[in-house]
């Protein structure tokens, strides 16, 4: 497991989060769900992020997703602060930084697996004539070029995972985040989702995953823990 001591020996960084606090506020009272919290992540390195329910392992997740900003603190990507971006500039670098797969494949039901991992570039500067292209290079990358018509109710769950992936993929993302992955699938189809990771990895890409399951967590490189909003391993 790569230590964070030896990390920017070995990789160049990508993300790193500066005395992160996220503070949430009901009635008189403060509550912070992130309390401090500093983490840097190298281009390349596969880690995961894990801790019990209320952790704060989620705001983490949504704060590193960029689908959230710090109360306080910084948030840099490759350097560039990042912190306090609006909405739609949030949208944009998220669109083309970041590619998620979620527990629960968020794919559209009624569209075919070619369309469903086209859509991110809809929003990108890639050209029309070359979305398909793109989305079949894809869907062949993870072992889905028979299926490109197929929707997702004529998919198993690891089928639809893998369109889930090819879908972060596509728009060349510098960080894939990966949030529960195997939580829907059986251990087979957990076993090949998780093997098409490293293979990710081993090809050269950055990949966070947010996990419950130590036996997860422990494939990756370096394990981050959170406890009550702070990291304590890393």
């Amino acid at each position: 497991m790569t230590r964070l001591s030896s990390l920017k020996n070995n990789f160049g960084v990508v993300l790193e989060l500066k005395n992160v606090f996220k503070t949430y506020t009901s009635g008189n009272t403060q509550f912070n769900a992130l309390d401090g919290v500093s983490l840097t992540i190298g281009s390349g390195e596969f880690i995961s992020i894990t801790g019990p329910s209320g952790s704060g392992k989620s705001t983490l997740m949504h704060i590193i997703g960029l689908l959230d900003n710090p109360t306080s603190g910084q948030v840099l990507l490759e350097n560039q602060d990042i912190s306090h971006l609006g909405e739609n500039e949030m949208a944009k670098v998220r669109n083309i930084t970041l590619g998620f797969v979620f527990q629960q494949f968020n794919l559209l039901a009624k569209t075919s697996s070619l369309e469903n991992v086209m859509l991110p570039l809809l929003y990108s500067d890639v050209p029309k004539s070359k979305r398909e292209e793109l989305a079949k290079t894809m869907l062949t990358k993870v072992n889905l070029a028979d299926k490109l018509n197929n929707t997702p109710a004529q998919l198993s769950g690891g089928q639809q995972q893998r369109v889930a992936i090819a879908r972060a993929l596509v728009n060349s993302p510098k960080i894939i985040l990966a949030d529960e992955p195997t939580g829907n699938l059986d251990s087979k189809s957990g076993e090949e989702i998780m093997n098409l990771f490293h293979r990710l990895h081993h090809e050269g890409k950055t990949i966070i995953l947010v996990t419950h399951d130590p036996d997860l967590a422990r494939q990756a490189q370096r394990i981050v823990v959170i406890k009550d909003g702070k990291i304590t391993i890393q």
